[in-house]
C-alpha cells in the first residue's frame, strides 16, 4: 500500500502539470497584468461616468441598465478607490477570468492540452475581450456570466446531473441583473433543448427550479421597472425610432463578427459552430450550437450592435480548438500547432492598439490610417470623431467641468445656494459629478437616462447653469441668459467645445413642474 501511494503522487502531479490548465492560468495572469498596466493611459470613458454615478445612487435598477454593475463598482470603489486603474480593475479581472472559463469549457468538451492552450490564446487576442478588460461597462462581465451558464449546461449533460440546472438559473439570474441580453442566450438554450434529444431535461424538476431561481434573482429589477413604467423599454423604443444606431447589411454584420474576435480566429470559432451542430463527438452539446444560431439571427434581425454577440464566442472558440487539436493529432501535422499559436499571438499584438490604449493618441491616429480596414462605427454621431468612439469619449471631460467651474465662480454666494447645473447627457452630467467636487460644484442635473429619475433637486429654477444648449432655447425659459464661455478644444474628444450659460429669472411656473419637459431617454 505504501509503495502504491508513493507511485500515485508523481502521476497526480504530472497530470496537473501537463493537462494545460497551468499554461491557461499563466496566460490569464499575464492578461491581468497587461490590462492593469495600460488601463490609465487616456481618461475616463463617457459610460464609466454613468456607472460611477449610479454606484452613488444604489437602486434595483436604472433607465439604461440593471443594478449589478453599479453595485460592484461601488464595492470596488470602497475597496480600491476611483483612480483609472482602480475603476478598471474589475473589468481587467473579469476579462482575465474569461480565459480560464473558456479553457475549462474546452476541457469539458474533451480537449487536451493544445485545445486548452489554443482556446486561451484566442480569448487573449480577441479585440472584443481586450476592450472589455480596458473599460468599466456591462460588456466586461457579460461574457463571464454567459459562459458560466454554458458551463453548467455542459456539466448537466455530460455528467447526467440535472441539479446543475440550478447553477444555470443562478448565473442566468445574475446575468439579467447585469445586462438584459442574457435573456436571449437563455432563450437560445431553451430552443436548443427543444430541437435536440436533450429536451428530456424538461421532464426533470431541476431545470424548472433553476428557472424559478433565475426569475427570483431578477424579480427586484422587474418590480423596479414596473414601478417606473418600464424605462428600459421606453429607452429602446426611442433609440429605434430615432435611428441612432448604424444598421449593417448581412455581409458587413458577419465581417464585423470576425473583426471582434480577430480575423485569424474566425476559422476556429466557425469550426466550433459547425462542430457543435454536426460533429458526432460533440452531439450531446448541440444545444449550444443552436443557441448561437438563435442569438445571431435575433440580434441581426433586430439590428443589434455588432458586439452584442460577443459574449457567446468563448464556447465556440473552445469547440473549434478541440476540432483543430483533433485534426492535427497525426504526427505529420503536429508541427502546425506551434505555428498556429505563434501567428495568433503576433497578429494579436499587431492589432492590440485598437482595443487597448497602448499608443499615444497621435501615434494611434497614424497607426489607424495604416490599417487594412476601417474601424467599425456603431452610432451615426460617432462618425465625426477623429479617434474611434471608445477612445474619443475618454477626452474632453475635464475641459467641460473646468468651464462649468468658471460659471460657478461668477455666482454670488446667495445665488449658489439656489443654482443647479444642468447637463444635456450622462457624459456631461457624470463628469461634473466626478470632477466637480474639486471645484466645489454641486451634483449635476439632467433629463438624460436615470438622472431624470433622480429629480430636479432643491432648486426654484430662478438660477441655473446650463451646458450645451442654444441661447434661443434658453431665452424662451429665462429672462436673462449670460454666455460664460466655451470649454477648451480637445482635438481628440467626441464632445468638443461645449457652451456654458448662466440663466436667471425663470419664465416657467416652477422648476419641479417643468421637470417632466426635460426627460430625454434615448
Amino acid at each position: 500500500m505504501a509503495t502504491t501511494t508513493v507511485l500515485e503522487k508523481p502521476a497526480q502531479r504530472d497530470t496537473m502539470l501537463t493537462n494545460g490548465m497551468a499554461f491557461v492560468w499563466a496566460i490569464a495572469a499575464l492578461k491581468l497584468v497587461f490590462h492593469i498596466y495600460y488601463n490609465n493611459r487616456y481618461g475616463y470613458f463617457r459610460d464609466e461616468f454613468d456607472y460611477l454615478a449610479c454606484a452613488r445612487h444604489l437602486a434595483w435598477g436604472y433607465v439604461d441598465q440593471p443594478p449589478l454593475l453599479p453595485f460592484l463598482a461601488r464595492l470596488s470603489g470602497e475597496l480600491f478607490g476611483y483612480s483609472l486603474r482602480a475603476v478598471r480593475f474589475l473589468p481587467a479581472l473579469a476579462s482575465s477570468i474569461l480565459v480560464i472559463q473558456a479553457a475549462a469549457i474546452a476541457r469539458e468538451f474533451g480537449g487536451k492540452r493544445f485545445a486548452l492552450l489554443l482556446t486561451a490564446v484566442c480569448v487573449l487576442v480577441a479585440p472584443q475581450y481586450l476592450s472589455n478588460g480596458s473599460l468599466l461597462g456591462t460588456n466586461c462581465l457579460e461574457p463571464s456570466l454567459w459562459m458560466a451558464c454554458a458551463y453548467f449546461v455542459i456539466l448537466a449533460i455530460k455528467r447526467d446531473q440535472p441539479r446543475y440546472w440550478l447553477w444555470f438559473g443562478v448565473f442566468a439570474g445574475l446575468g439579467l441583473q447585469e445586462k438584459y441580453s442574457i435573456a436571449l442566450f437563455a432563450f437560445g438554450i431553451v430552443v436548443g433543448l427543444l430541437l435536440t434529444v436533450q429536451r428530456r431535461a424538461f421532464f426533470n424538476k431541476w431545470i424548472w427550479i433553476g428557472g424559478v431561481l433565475a426569475l427570483l434573482i431578477f424579480l427586484p429589477n422587474v418590480l423596479w421597472n414596473f414601478h417606473y413604467q418600464w424605462p428600459f423599454l421606453q429607452l429602446m423604443h426611442n433609440i429605434r425610432v430615432e435611428g441612432r444606431d448604424v444598421v449593417l447589411p448581412a455581409g458587413q454584420y458577419f465581417v464585423q463578427q470576425t473583426l471582434l474576435l480577430n480575423p485569424l480566429a474566425a476559422p476556429i470559432w466557425i469550426a466550433g459552430v459547425l462542430a457543435l451542430l454536426f460533429w458526432r463527438r460533440l452531439t450531446p452539446y448541440r444545444v449550444l450550437g443552436w443557441s448561437y444560431i438563435v442569438c445571431y439571427t435575433v440580434f441581426f434581425v433586430l439590428h443589434g450592435k455588432n458586439y452584442y454577440l460577443g459574449p457567446i464566442y468563448p464556447m465556440l472558440l473552445a469547440a473549434g480548438a478541440v476540432v483543430i487539436d483533433d485534426a492535427l493529432s497525426r504526427p505529420r501535422a503536429k508541427w502546425l500547432k506551434p505555428i498556429i499559436v505563434t501567428v495568433l499571438l503576433v497578429n494579436g499584438a499587431l492589432f492590440a492598439p485598437i482595443p487597448v490604449p497602448i499608443l499615444s493618441p497621435d501615434s494611434f491616429i497614424a497607426y489607424m490610417h495604416k490599417l487594412p480596414f476601417k474601424l467599425p462605427v456603431m452610432e451615426h454621431s460617432h462618425e465625426r470623431a477623429t479617434l474611434p468612439q471608445w477612445y474619443a469619449d475618454q477626452f474632453g471631460w475635464k475641459e467641460i467641468v473646468a468651464e462649468t467651474a468658471v460659471a460657478w465662480n461668477q455666482l454670488s454666494p446667495a445665488e449658489r445656494s439656489d443654482c443647479g447645473i444642468f447637463a444635456q447627457d450622462y457624459g456631461q452630467a457624470g463628469a461634473i459629478d466626478f470632477f466637480g467636487p474639486r471645484y466645489g460644484l454641486p451634483p449635476s442635473l439632467s433629463g438624460h437616462q436615470t438622472w431624470f429619475l433622480w429629480g430636479p433637486g432643491p432648486y426654484s429654477g430662478n438660477c441655473m447653469i446650463v451646458l450645451d444648449d442654444t441661447r434661443e432655447n434658453l431665452e424662451a425659459l429665462w429672462k436673462n441668459v449670460q454666455y460664460v464661455g466655451t470649454s477648451a478644444d480637445n482635438p481628440y474628444a467626441l464632445e468638443k467645445q461645449i457652451d456654458v450659460y448662466i440663466c436667471r429669472g425663470k419664465k416657467f411656473e416652477s422648476w419641479p413642474k417643468f421637470w417632466p419637459e426635460v426627460k430625454r431617454w434615448r
